[in-house]
Protein backbone atom coordinates (compact mmCIF):
# COMPACT_ATOMS: atom_id res chain seq x y z
CA UNK A 1 0.00 0.00 0.00
CA UNK A 2 1.81 3.52 -1.13
CA UNK A 3 -1.60 5.66 0.14
CA UNK A 4 -2.37 7.21 3.26
CA UNK A 5 -4.64 6.06 5.73
CA UNK A 6 -8.39 8.31 5.52
CA UNK A 7 -6.97 9.37 2.03
CA UNK A 8 -9.59 12.28 1.52
CA UNK A 9 -9.62 13.02 5.28
CA UNK A 10 -5.67 13.61 4.94
CA UNK A 11 -6.34 15.58 1.74
CA UNK A 12 -9.20 17.62 3.72
CA UNK A 13 -6.07 18.36 6.40
CA UNK A 14 -3.46 19.26 3.23
CA UNK A 15 -6.12 21.64 1.47
CA UNK A 16 -6.55 23.55 4.64
CA UNK A 17 -3.05 23.47 6.01
CA UNK A 18 -0.83 23.90 3.84
CA UNK A 19 -0.63 25.86 0.20
CA UNK A 20 0.29 22.41 -1.98
CA UNK A 21 -1.27 22.65 -5.71
CA UNK A 22 -4.32 19.71 -6.08
CA UNK A 23 -2.68 17.82 -8.47
CA UNK A 24 0.33 17.37 -5.86
CA UNK A 25 -2.44 16.32 -3.39
CA UNK A 26 -4.43 14.03 -5.11
CA UNK A 27 -1.44 12.05 -6.44
CA UNK A 28 0.04 11.32 -2.34
CA UNK A 29 -3.68 10.97 -1.59
CA UNK A 30 -4.86 8.79 -4.14
CA UNK A 31 -7.56 10.99 -5.47
CA UNK A 32 -8.86 12.95 -8.85
CA UNK A 33 -7.03 16.61 -8.71
CA UNK A 34 -11.40 17.74 -9.50
CA UNK A 35 -11.89 15.52 -6.29
CA UNK A 36 -9.28 17.92 -4.86
CA UNK A 37 -10.75 21.17 -5.90
CA UNK A 38 -14.01 19.71 -4.68
CA UNK A 39 -12.78 19.70 -1.54
CA UNK A 40 -11.62 22.84 -1.62
CA UNK A 41 -14.47 24.40 -3.09
CA UNK A 42 -16.68 22.54 -0.18
CA UNK A 43 -18.36 20.36 -2.55
CA UNK A 44 -16.39 17.39 -1.85
CA UNK A 45 -16.05 15.81 1.34
CA UNK A 46 -18.51 18.17 3.48
CA UNK A 47 -18.47 17.61 6.93
CA UNK A 48 -15.37 15.23 7.38
CA UNK A 49 -12.71 16.23 10.06
CA UNK A 50 -8.91 17.11 8.20
CA UNK A 51 -7.03 13.87 9.22
CA UNK A 52 -3.33 15.17 10.06
CA UNK A 53 -0.79 12.84 8.69
CA UNK A 54 2.78 14.25 10.19
CA UNK A 55 0.69 13.74 13.42
CA UNK A 56 0.59 10.42 12.43
CA UNK A 57 3.93 9.66 11.31
CA UNK A 58 2.78 8.97 7.40
CA UNK A 59 4.16 11.97 6.03
CA UNK A 60 7.27 14.09 7.20
CA UNK A 61 7.05 18.39 7.24
CA UNK A 62 9.89 18.06 5.21
CA UNK A 63 8.13 16.74 2.03
CA UNK A 64 5.50 19.46 2.51
CA UNK A 65 8.03 22.00 2.39
CA UNK A 66 9.53 20.91 -0.61
CA UNK A 67 6.27 20.43 -1.96
CA UNK A 68 5.36 23.67 -1.47
CA UNK A 69 8.67 25.20 -2.67
CA UNK A 70 8.20 23.01 -6.03
CA UNK A 71 4.55 22.44 -7.31
CA UNK A 72 6.03 19.30 -9.50
CA UNK A 73 7.25 17.66 -6.50
CA UNK A 74 5.55 14.36 -5.43
CA UNK A 75 4.81 13.60 -1.51
CA UNK A 76 5.99 10.58 -0.29
CA UNK A 77 4.93 8.45 1.99
CA UNK A 78 6.78 8.28 5.06
CA UNK A 79 5.16 5.27 7.00
CA UNK A 80 1.77 3.18 6.19
CA UNK A 81 0.46 1.79 9.47
CA UNK A 82 -1.80 -0.40 7.47
CA UNK A 83 1.49 -2.11 6.48
CA UNK A 84 2.37 -3.04 10.08
CA UNK A 85 2.83 -6.44 10.73
CA UNK A 86 2.81 -7.67 7.15
CA UNK A 87 4.97 -10.36 6.05
CA UNK A 88 5.74 -12.25 2.84
CA UNK A 89 3.05 -14.92 2.65
CA UNK A 90 4.98 -18.74 2.24
CA UNK A 91 3.72 -21.46 0.65
CA UNK A 92 0.15 -22.37 -0.57
CA UNK A 93 -2.16 -19.71 -0.34
CA UNK A 94 -5.05 -20.09 2.43
CA UNK A 95 -8.68 -20.15 0.96
CA UNK A 96 -11.95 -19.51 2.95
CA UNK A 97 -14.31 -22.70 2.95
CA UNK A 98 -16.60 -20.65 0.87
CA UNK A 99 -14.62 -20.23 -1.75
CA UNK A 100 -12.74 -23.74 -1.75
CA UNK A 101 -15.29 -25.14 -4.32
CA UNK A 102 -14.57 -22.59 -7.05
CA UNK A 103 -10.81 -23.66 -6.99
CA UNK A 104 -11.24 -26.52 -9.54
CA UNK A 105 -13.08 -23.72 -11.98
CA UNK A 106 -10.14 -21.24 -11.36
CA UNK A 107 -7.54 -23.93 -12.16
CA UNK A 108 -9.50 -25.08 -15.60
CA UNK A 109 -9.28 -21.47 -16.34
CA UNK A 110 -5.74 -20.99 -15.59
CA UNK A 111 -4.62 -24.60 -17.65
CA UNK A 112 -6.55 -23.23 -20.34
CA UNK A 113 -5.67 -19.82 -21.14
CA UNK A 114 -1.76 -20.00 -19.27
CA UNK A 115 -0.55 -22.98 -20.05
CA UNK A 116 2.79 -21.67 -19.47
CA UNK A 117 2.52 -21.73 -15.64
CA UNK A 118 4.03 -24.39 -13.91
CA UNK A 119 1.66 -26.08 -11.45
CA UNK A 120 3.51 -24.72 -8.32
CA UNK A 121 3.02 -21.28 -9.59
CA UNK A 122 -1.19 -22.07 -9.38
CA UNK A 123 -0.85 -24.02 -6.32
CA UNK A 124 0.81 -20.59 -4.89
CA UNK A 125 -1.88 -18.51 -6.72
CA UNK A 126 -5.20 -20.00 -5.73
CA UNK A 127 -4.05 -22.41 -2.46
CA UNK A 128 -4.23 -25.89 -4.05
CA UNK A 129 -2.41 -29.03 -4.65
CA UNK A 130 -0.63 -30.42 -7.35
CA UNK A 131 -2.74 -33.76 -7.62
CA UNK A 132 -5.71 -31.60 -7.49
CA UNK A 133 -4.05 -29.63 -10.80
CA UNK A 134 -3.06 -32.74 -12.70
CA UNK A 135 -6.15 -34.08 -12.65
CA UNK A 136 -7.69 -31.23 -13.85
CA UNK A 137 -4.92 -31.11 -16.51
CA UNK A 138 -5.65 -34.94 -17.60
CA UNK A 139 -9.51 -34.28 -17.18
CA UNK A 140 -9.37 -37.19 -14.48
CA UNK A 141 -10.75 -34.86 -11.99
CA UNK A 142 -14.47 -36.66 -10.96
CA UNK A 143 -16.11 -33.58 -11.42
CA UNK A 144 -14.80 -32.51 -14.81
CA UNK A 145 -17.46 -32.55 -17.15
CA UNK A 146 -19.65 -29.74 -14.67
CA UNK A 147 -16.60 -27.67 -14.59
CA UNK A 148 -16.56 -24.51 -15.81
CA UNK A 149 -13.46 -22.12 -16.72
CA UNK A 150 -13.19 -18.83 -14.62
CA UNK A 151 -11.16 -16.17 -14.15
CA UNK A 152 -9.54 -16.47 -10.79
CA UNK A 153 -9.67 -12.87 -10.24
CA UNK A 154 -13.56 -12.75 -10.64
CA UNK A 155 -13.97 -15.35 -8.06
CA UNK A 156 -11.43 -13.26 -5.50
CA UNK A 157 -9.05 -16.19 -4.94
CA UNK A 158 -6.05 -14.10 -6.21
CA UNK A 159 -5.24 -10.30 -7.11
CA UNK A 160 -4.82 -9.28 -10.86
CA UNK A 161 -1.38 -7.98 -10.22
CA UNK A 162 -0.08 -11.24 -8.59
CA UNK A 163 -1.52 -13.23 -11.62
CA UNK A 164 0.34 -10.82 -13.89
CA UNK A 165 3.64 -11.03 -11.93
CA UNK A 166 3.03 -15.27 -12.14
CA UNK A 167 2.31 -15.21 -16.50
CA UNK A 168 5.73 -12.87 -16.70
CA UNK A 169 7.48 -15.02 -14.73
CA UNK A 170 6.55 -17.88 -16.38
CA UNK A 171 7.21 -16.32 -19.74
CA UNK A 172 10.76 -15.08 -18.92
CA UNK A 173 11.46 -19.42 -18.00
CA UNK A 174 9.71 -20.92 -20.93
CA UNK A 175 11.65 -18.07 -23.10
CA UNK A 176 15.14 -18.86 -21.89
CA UNK A 177 14.48 -22.56 -22.31
CA UNK A 178 14.11 -21.39 -25.82
CA UNK A 179 17.24 -19.99 -25.95
CA UNK A 180 19.09 -22.33 -24.15
CA UNK A 181 17.78 -24.89 -27.12
CA UNK A 182 18.85 -22.33 -29.63
CA UNK A 183 22.08 -22.21 -28.40
CA UNK A 184 22.59 -26.22 -28.74
CA UNK A 185 21.59 -25.85 -32.25
CA UNK A 186 24.13 -23.27 -33.56
CA UNK A 187 26.94 -24.57 -36.22
CA UNK A 188 30.33 -25.39 -34.52
CA UNK A 189 33.16 -23.89 -35.38
CA UNK A 190 35.25 -24.59 -38.50
CA UNK A 191 37.96 -26.32 -36.33
CA UNK A 192 35.72 -28.29 -34.19
CA UNK A 193 33.58 -29.63 -37.82
CA UNK A 194 36.89 -30.22 -39.60
CA UNK A 195 37.89 -32.87 -36.59
CA UNK A 196 34.72 -34.30 -37.00
CA UNK A 197 33.97 -37.58 -39.03
CA UNK A 198 32.37 -37.70 -42.64
CA UNK A 199 28.88 -37.93 -42.51
CA UNK A 200 26.56 -37.80 -45.28
CA UNK A 201 25.23 -34.39 -46.75
CA UNK A 202 22.01 -35.52 -47.65
CA UNK A 203 19.16 -36.87 -44.70
CA UNK A 204 18.67 -39.79 -44.43
CA UNK A 205 15.41 -40.24 -45.33
CA UNK A 206 16.33 -39.25 -49.37
CA UNK A 207 19.53 -40.70 -49.04
CA UNK A 208 18.90 -42.96 -52.35
CA UNK A 209 17.46 -40.07 -53.97
CA UNK A 210 20.87 -39.37 -55.79
CA UNK A 211 21.51 -43.24 -57.44
CA UNK A 212 18.44 -42.66 -58.86
CA UNK A 213 19.10 -40.08 -60.60
CA UNK A 214 22.20 -41.64 -61.71
CA UNK A 215 20.18 -44.43 -63.49
CA UNK A 216 18.15 -41.96 -65.00
CA UNK A 217 21.02 -40.11 -66.97
CA UNK A 218 22.85 -43.50 -67.73
CA UNK A 219 19.33 -45.09 -68.79
CA UNK A 220 19.79 -43.57 -72.44
CA UNK A 221 23.40 -45.35 -72.84
CA UNK A 222 21.51 -48.45 -72.45
CA UNK A 223 19.08 -48.07 -75.30
CA UNK A 224 19.96 -49.10 -78.48
CA UNK A 225 20.86 -46.15 -81.38
CA UNK A 226 17.83 -45.33 -83.81
CA UNK A 227 18.37 -44.71 -87.34
CA UNK A 228 15.78 -42.03 -88.41
CA UNK A 229 15.93 -43.12 -92.42
CA UNK A 230 14.78 -46.90 -91.31
CA UNK A 231 11.24 -45.10 -90.35
CA UNK A 232 10.78 -44.20 -93.68
CA UNK A 233 11.99 -47.39 -95.38
CA UNK A 234 9.16 -50.33 -95.91
CA UNK A 235 9.52 -53.67 -96.02
CA UNK A 236 10.58 -55.42 -99.52
CA UNK A 237 7.48 -57.50 -99.30
CA UNK A 238 5.28 -55.04 -99.22
CA UNK A 239 6.82 -53.01 -102.30
CA UNK A 240 6.66 -55.64 -104.28
CA UNK A 241 2.81 -55.94 -103.63
CA UNK A 242 2.77 -52.72 -104.45
CA UNK A 243 4.01 -52.76 -108.07
CA UNK A 244 1.46 -55.74 -109.01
Amino acid sequence: MNKPLMAKATAVWLVDNTTLSFKQIGDFCGLHELEVQGIADGDVAAGVKGFDPVASNQLDPAEIEKGQADPAYRLKLKHNPAAEGEEKRRGPRYTPLSKRQDRPAAILWLVRFHPELADSQISKLIGTTKPTIASIRDRSHWNIQNIQPIDPVALGLCRQTELDAAVQKAAKTKSAEVMSDDERRKLVSTESSLGMTDEPRLPSSIAGLENFTLRDERKPDREPAVDADSFFKLPKGDDEDDRT
